[in-house]
């Protein structure tokens, strides 16, 4: 069963390279994120392909997933697949009059795996409190990205 797409849009007045800088800069994540405490590149390179390691929290739990990047469009996208729950999450940035659009999204059409929703049932309150949870997150992480790319 489909996951929902969950979606997040801010406007910033920083020009689009600026904001690639911050977005694509995975390692940084964590500066930004309210669930990311570390994020570690295999080999250090953001590039399609790269397999990285990341620590989340909630509350006191911890837990860890491994992404694969699978889009690297300077200026416009970044993405990366969760491979311990098939969802994708990506940044992906629209020039305006005045700055740039980013949209942060996490997309799931083929549902997440049913190790991730058993876990999410059982230690994250439940899908439906989890997604409103990451939506959350989503603002907050988009609010820290413009104060930075408007400094």
């Amino acid at each position: 069963m489909p996951s929902p797409l969950l979606e997040a849009e801010i406007e910033t007045s920083a020009a689009a390279d600026k904001v690639w800088s911050i977005v694509s800069d995975l390692p940084r994540m964590s500066e930004w994120s309210p669930r990311t405490r570390k994020t570690v590149i295999l080999g250090g390179q953001v590039r399609e392909g790269a397999l990285a390691f990341n620590i989340n929290k909630k509350g006191k739990l911890y837990w860890p997933t491994r992404t694969r990047i699978v889009t690297v469009e300077p200026n416009e996208q970044i993405a990366f697949k969760v491979l311990d729950n098939n969802s994708v999450w990506s940044f992906t940035l629209e020039p305006t009059d005045s700055g740039t659009r980013i949209i942060q999204r996490r997309e799931a059409p083929n549902g997440t795996s049913a190790v991730s929703r058993t876990l999410v049932k059982l230690f994250l309150g439940g899908n439906e409190d989890f997604e409103a949870d990451l939506v959350a997150g989503m603002r907050a992480t988009l609010e820290r990205i413009k104060a930075e790319a408007e400094r």
